[in-house]
């Protein structure tokens, strides 16, 4: 071991700088082969300090509790290494391939993830070869590209149940959200060939519905912007099914003195899952939405609790729908179901709450506007948007 780390002090001590194109690529073709046979030794090791109940050294009930504790693996990587190890007893071309380096610790994954103790068991008692399927595999994950092992791998699945799973498509369906300090969330979602084509046909459908000239987002950023938009679109349908008698919504509680105060107050609202927004954010959300007045006590007893009052009217919505009918920022045209009512002057600093003070506009533009972007109604009943540094966004005519 101490060999192995002097050599890696040694790569890390070369100075790359001067050096060829090729022979940078040359040598991140060594390291990632290197790299596969480091992790290679590391899930056989993990394997045997398994096998061995080795954790109970340090007083621990598994291996995957003593990588998550004292190696600082996340928990998720843990269980790869942990199942990696688990599956390659039943696959030796696969174990070669990794330890030479040519199969990469994703890979395996690929095969772990779905072949575990009760598929090599079903396999046993249906006749069907594992050593045939692990030698496609080796040959697949070290010729082919990556995607190319999961197909191969669906085959061996199909060979166990030719006539598929059973219909109960909830059983495999997954969907884990987490939480960080700064209120932000990630999550990854799991679902079966008819779920997760329903979940992409509904996203496509507002992909597809807001693509504005000019559009610089990244797919992802299109599919996630599309579902908070579907979210959005349930929640302002009111169909959601009701929480101890109240529907679900999105609250923000913030102080008056913040919401009022036209600085950006970084930290200042708390919403109802718990993560802080910035009172600018509150403000945002504050521009159609029910206000609640809370009177606190100097112990933080509320002492008075006054109605909620609605900031834009149903009736007024109505009117704005009917005049404006989509999103008014240039070059948008987001149907009015996917649009909050923006107050052009806000209500916190004076602006009525009428039709003339009014505004469609959808969640993204809205957000532009409570960021410097100003969409402004013309005497003529034209809608003029401009950028922060007051230039007007002209669409002009299309070139062909």
């Amino acid at each position: 071991m101490s060999e192995l780390q002097s050599a890696l002090d040694a790569l890390a001590a070369e100075d790359l700088h001067g050096w060829s194109d090729g022979a940078a690529l040359d040598r991140v073709a060594v390291l990632v082969a290197l790299q596969n046979r480091v992790a290679a030794e590391l899930t056989r090791t993990v394997r045997h300090a398994e096998l061995t109940q080795a954790a109970e050294c340090d007083g621990l009930k598994s291996i995957r509790s003593w990588l998550i504790g004292h190696a600082r693996l996340s928990q998720t990587e843990a269980s790869r290494v942990v199942r990696s190890g688990r599956v390659l007893e039943h696959f030796p071309a696969l174990t070669a391939g990794f330890a030479d380096g040519q199969i990469t610790a994703a890979q395996v994954n690929v095969v772990a993830e779905k072949i575990g103790p009760r598929e090599v068991a079903q396999a046993e008692e249906q006749g069907i070869d594992l050593g045939a399927f692990d030698q496609v595999w080796a040959q697949v994950a070290t010729e082919s590209p990556h995607d190319s092992l999961a197909a191969a791998v669906q085959a061996f699945e199909n060979a166990l149940d030719p006539d598929g799973p059973e219909p109960d498509p909830t059983e495999g369906r997954r969907f884990t959200m987490v939480k960080h300090a700064d209120g932000t969330v990630t999550g990854r979602l799991e679902l079966d060939a008819a779920g997760g084509e329903k979940v992409q046909a509904a996203l496509e459908s507002i992909v597809q519905a807001d693509r504005p000239k000019g559009d610089e987002r990244t797919r992802s950023q299109q599919d996630a912007d599309a579902f908070v938009q579907l979210c959005d679109n349930q929640l302002a349908a009111g169909n959601l099914p009701v929480l101890r008698t109240v529907k679900p919504h999105v609250v923000v509680g913030i102080d008056l003195e913040d919401l009022v105060d036209p600085a950006t107050g970084a930290g200042a609202g708390e919403m109802g899952f718990g993560a802080t927004i910035s009172a600018a954010r509150a403000r945002y959300l504050a521009c159609d939405g029910s206000i609640s007045r809370i009177v606190m006590g100097p112990d933080g007893v509320p002492l008075d609790l006054g109605r909620d009052h609605r900031v834009v009217t149903p009736g007024l919505r109505k009117a704005v729908e009917r005049r404006d009918k989509s999103c008014v920022f240039a070059g948008c045209g987001a149907p009015s179901w996917w649009c909050d009512v923006h107050h052009l002057i806000h209500w916190l600093h004076g602006g009525e709450t009428n039709l003339e003070n009014s505004a469609l506009l959808c969640e993204r533009h809205h957000t532009k506007v409570h960021h410097g972007f100003r969409v402004e109604r013309d005497p003529g009943g034209r809608w003029r948007t401009y950028r922060p540094d007051d230039t007007e966004i002209l669409i002009g005519p299309l070139i062909r």
